[in-house]
């Protein structure tokens, strides 16, 4: 019984493994197959013999294990249907199918994907170069197609913007949670958080898509000076800012030698986030004025900022939403995301090469997105906001 278990588990692990690692490289084969039919799909286009007819279900063998896709659809103009090449093969030919398969398998579990759509390119016996063309094309698409996302529609309570350093280059990204405590990727863009500019870019954007400076907002970023005054530049009073509660305690402890001192400050910090705002902030300006005679650096960098440590607290949140709201963790882990797909890459061409890969990989982490902790209290987020606003117009 334990052999039969370990068996019926391998071949639960290597169906897995071909649906996540397999099926979008044998599509993204099909479909580059299709092309040299065909031409590349152009909207509202349909000139030439062969024409695209859409896509439908279908299935290939990859060795003895069967891997259901989706394919793309041809018609030649009298409208007979023109099967595609690599299709056809796959069907037929089973060595083909299994040496597909265990290039998808060794690929997938060293997690080589740069080597993988190549490999198997090569082995349908198609041209790498177009492979890579087509990988280009639609990592430009994907990366347009997310900077066209529109939110007019969708109540964005709060929106977490932090950057990404990739080969040398700056990426600032920014995700946005909804009413419902839904995740959404706003948009991104090369440059450092540091930049002006870049921020402003960033920002302009997220204003020009939906979301504007109508409704009060809670921004949660890390300490970046340049970063707070886009912000309060283009949002200005609907913009609240909530600081880093994990950037403020690193900043502090990493200028204070003493492991010891280091702990007692932390425990310090930590107690006094829980507390209510005018409490909390008066008991770590006296934690200041303490560290300030002989860690001076430390001290300043514990009041820098200060009161934006509390906005949650000033808002009257649970303690469940103060957890999810009061860091850039959220979208720190969409991070670590994109450094694993760019990873992969060994040779960079220019900034716009890391923006698309960085598009590609904070795409493939917003397909694991969840609700954050507490969502179902969000309604007091929401209640709060709107009383702040209404008491920014009331002092107006």
């Amino acid at each position: 019984m334990p052999v039969l278990q370990l068996l019926l588990n391998t071949k639960h692990t290597v169906d897995e493994v071909l649906a996540e690692g397999g099926r979008a490289m044998v599509e993204l084969l099909l479909r580059i197959s299709a092309a040299q039919l065909a031409g590349v799909p152009q909207r509202g286009k349909r000139s030439g013999e062969v024409l695209w007819y859409g896509s439908q279900p279908g299935r290939v063998c990859l060795g003895e294990r069967k891997l259901k896709l989706v394919r793309p659809r041809l018609r030649a103009r009298h409208g007979a249907e023109v099967p595609i090449p690599l299709y056809e093969r796959l069907k037929g030919d089973l060595r083909l199918g299994s040496r597909m398969r265990e290039i998808v398998l060794a690929g997938v579990s060293t997690r080589r994907y740069g080597r993988v759509l190549p490999e198997l390119a090569d082995a349908a016996g198609m041209s790498k170069s177009e492979v890579s063309r087509e990988l280009i094309v639609a990592s430009e698409k994907a990366l347009t197609e997310l900077m066209e996302r529109t939110f007019h529609d969708i109540d964005i309570l709060a929106v977490w913007i932090d950057g990404i350093e990739i080969a040398g280059h700056h990426v600032l990204a920014a995700i946005g949670l909804d009413a419902e405590g839904k995740k959404h990727l706003l948009g991104l863009v090369a440059g450092s958080s540091e930049n002006a500019q870049v921020v402003k870019d960033l920002l302009g954007s997220l204003v020009t898509r939906g979301i504007d400076a109508s409704k009060r907002r809670l921004f949660v970023i890390d300490g970046g000076k340049a970063l707070r005054a886009g912000v309060r530049e283009v949002y200005g009073s609907a913009g609240l800012v909530q600081r880093c509660r994990t950037h403020k305690v690193r900043n502090v402890l990493e200028r204070l030698p003493d492991a010891r001192l280091a702990a007692q400050v932390k425990a310090v910090m930590h107690a006094a986030y829980k507390l209510e705002a005018k409490e909390g902030i008066a008991k770590l300006r006296q934690q200041a004025t303490w560290l300030k005679r002989e860690h001076k650096d430390a001290a300043t960098s514990l009041l820098e900022g200060l009161e934006e440590s509390f906005t949650v607290n000033t808002l009257g949140l649970p303690p469940a939403l103060v957890r999810s709201l009061a860091s850039t963790n959220i979208i720190e882990s969409p991070n670590r995301r994109v450094r694993e797909v760019t990873g992969k890459v060994s040779r960079w061409q220019d900034v716009d090469m890391v923006l698309r890969w960085s598009a590609a990989g904070f795409l493939e982490a917003e397909k694991s997105f969840r609700r954050i902790q507490g969502h179902k209290q969000l309604w007091i987020l929401a209640t709060a906001l709107r009383g702040a606003s209404a008491e920014a117009r009331k002092a107006a």
